[in-house]
């Protein structure tokens, strides 16, 4: 595949990154600082993700897009993601490319949880969260209502532990995933990229 990936100096974003190149996929790289990549083999456009028009020669081509974009100001005020992606989509649009996978979070719902994480985890967590998350659920309505062919994918708590056995749910919650590594979460991103049966739908994925 032809991948655009957006976020990838993120922690996530690095290891979407890595597993695609070393899957042979072809890789674009947007980015502010291209110092931050120095893979010979990763395409690296420096340009502002919240431009549409100086985004759309990347995104034009591309056999999919991906979004890892996150905010760097942990919990304070933040449209980062409702922003990029809004960017993004515009730019998708004018270009004709059409497949967006973009990465949200599994605290926004309480779908499939044991009635200990809805009653008592999920609250403290979306309460601390509020900031960071009202700008995901934003993200989430700008691409749900968008003409593009989506999938959301919600990881619960990311962890920088090793590839492993993880479980997947679409269009509800993991029942007791509290936990994901990003090198899984970045093998679920590119495992439910070229899935047609994923466009559309809201895949969780947890330990």
């Amino acid at each position: 595949m032809k991948i655009t990936l957006f976020g990838a100096t993120g922690a996530t974003g690095q290891h979407v990154v890595e597993q695609a190149l070393a899957a042979g996929h072809q890789v674009t790289a947007v980015v502010r600082d291209p110092s931050k990549l120095r893979r010979a083999e990763l395409t690296v456009v420096e340009a502002d993700t919240m431009d549409p028009a100086a985004i759309e020669p990347a995104v034009s081509g591309a056999d999919a897009v991906i979004s890892a974009l996150g905010t760097r100001n942990g919990r304070g005020p933040t449209t980062v993601c409702a922003d990029g992606a809004s960017s993004i989509m515009r730019a998708m649009t004018a270009a004709g490319t059409r497949r967006l996978v973009v990465v949200s979070a599994a605290g926004l719902a309480k779908d499939n949880d044991g009635p200990l994480t809805r009653v008592l985890v999920k609250p403290i967590v979306q309460r601390m969260l509020r900031n960071p998350f009202a700008d995901m659920r934003r993200m989430e309505e700008l691409v749900r209502a968008g003409a593009l062919d989506w999938t959301i994918i919600r990881p619960p708590m990311l962890t920088e532990g090793p590839r492993g056995p993880y479980r997947t749910a679409v269009d509800t919650g993991v029942r007791g995933g509290m936990r994901i590594s990003r090198a899984n979460l970045a093998h679920a991103v590119l495992l439910a990229t070229p899935d047609e049966k994923t466009i559309g739908k809201v895949l969780t994925v947890a330990r």
